[in-house]
């Protein structure tokens, strides 16, 4: 698998289908295939998307380390590109078709509406964390700096559920909020344990090493 993941054409490939969701949207508004309401399925779809890949972000380093494959290393940065640019399209979608990109009134309606605002929150958040995933922005914040920075996606995924739990709580439908709360929660507490592990290994050692060492 890790061969598969180092072969110079799979990262075009993930590329390709990272973008197949756009593609077709794109398609469905051409052909009117969007349904009755294209603005709200094109609203609704780039949302969900954005999301998808939100989940499949948290899950590289998980997946990483459990299955030893450390070829997804070298996806986490266009994945976490592509949930950026599916919440971008979400925001464009509610700024054009439901607001007319009127700004004061969109402004108004952030303001107003708590999901809303709730939305934007973690739009506003992950827009560092997109514009610092090249090795430019790496080298200036330093390796540290940048790892606490892009913990931030944790939150970001918990702002992005809370917009979505709210906005299925009008039609008190909220059968895909719990699959995604559930699939978030589990990478999260994969990762809590994962720390303590590894700072439970950290502690270990030097009591290892002095038990290794011969007496005087």
């Amino acid at each position: 698998m890790n061969k598969l993941l180092l072969h110079p054409a799979a990262k075009p490939i993930v590329f390709l289908a990272c973008l197949a969701p756009f593609a077709w949207l794109v398609y469905g508004a051409f052909t009117d295939g969007l349904g009755a309401n294209p603005a709200e399925y094109l609203i609704r779809s780039a949302g969900d998307w954005t999301l998808r890949f939100l989940c499949i972000v948290l899950a590289v380093t998980p997946l990483r380390v459990m299955f030893k494959l450390n070829g997804l290393a070298r996806y986490r940065r266009m994945l976490g590109l592509f949930a950026y640019f599916y919440v971008v399209i979400h925001l464009l979608s509610y700024g054009w078709f439901d607001m007319g990109f009127d700004v004061p009134e969109i402004a108004k309606d952030i303001a107003k509406r708590p999901f809303i605002l709730v939305g934007f929150a973690a739009f506003v958040l992950l827009t560092p964390l997109a514009a610092t995933s090249f090795n430019r922005a790496i080298k200036a914040l330093g390796a540290k700096r940048w790892q606490r920075l892009h913990k931030l996606v944790y939150l970001i995924a918990g702002l992005g559920l809370l917009h979505f739990f709210w906005l299925r709580a009008g039609k008190n439908n909220f059968n895909e909020v719990f699959v995604y709360a559930g699939i978030v929660a589990v990478l999260l507490a994969w990762r809590v344990g994962h720390f303590v592990r590894q700072k439970k290994g950290v502690a270990s050692r030097p009591a290892a090493v002095s038990r290794a060492q011969p007496s005087k």
